[in-house]
């Protein structure tokens, strides 16, 4: 068996077939070696592809992956990203489109009207974190007012009760 890095991204979207995206992915460029030969120092750059998902495969293990089509003058173009990558800085869901099946592959040879897919009300996702952390602090707070509540009360009940003599 083969070790795989556990560190899963978390902030990666809920991305489906349909869906236009940015994936912003970091570049090394390496420059060549000078006269002394000393080591290449290293540049890194984001590079934006903006693109059709044509496919998502494996799910939400490790190795899943996504394949991203554009049309550059005529020419298609599609890259296959690993979504867990550190190279992956970033991806952003522009735009979402009803589809009706799982892996879009027919738009490669589709032209025209067949090509085109209808696009559906799409507003982007808030990270869950900070969804869950105000309800929590409302439980919290439910559970000191009750506290409050049955202290207040139980002395009410001594005075209450009658006294056996």
């Amino acid at each position: 068996m083969t070790q795989q890095n556990t560190s899963l991204n978390e902030n990666i979207p809920n991305i489906k077939p349909g869906d236009t995206i940015k994936v912003y992915q970091i570049i090394k460029e390496a420059e060549k070696p000078g006269k002394k030969g000393k080591e290449e120092t290293k540049k890194e750059k984001i590079q934006i592809f903006e693109g059709l998902v044509l496919a998502k495969k494996h799910g939400k293990e490790p190795g899943s992956t996504i394949t991203v089509r554009k049309v550059i003058d005529g020419i298609g173009v599609e890259k296959i990203f690993p979504l867990h990558s550190p190279m992956i800085k970033k991806i952003e869901i522009i735009k979402r489109s009803k589809v009706r099946r799982a892996k879009l592959y027919y738009l490669r040879e589709a032209k025209g009207k067949r090509a085109r897919l209808k696009n559906i009300a799409f507003t982007p996702e808030k990270p869950k974190k900070m969804e869950k952390a105000p309800e929590i602090e409302k439980i919290e707070e439910a559970k000191e007012t009750k506290k409050e509540e049955t202290q207040a009360t139980e002395p009410m009940k001594k005075k209450i009760q009658p006294s056996e003599d």
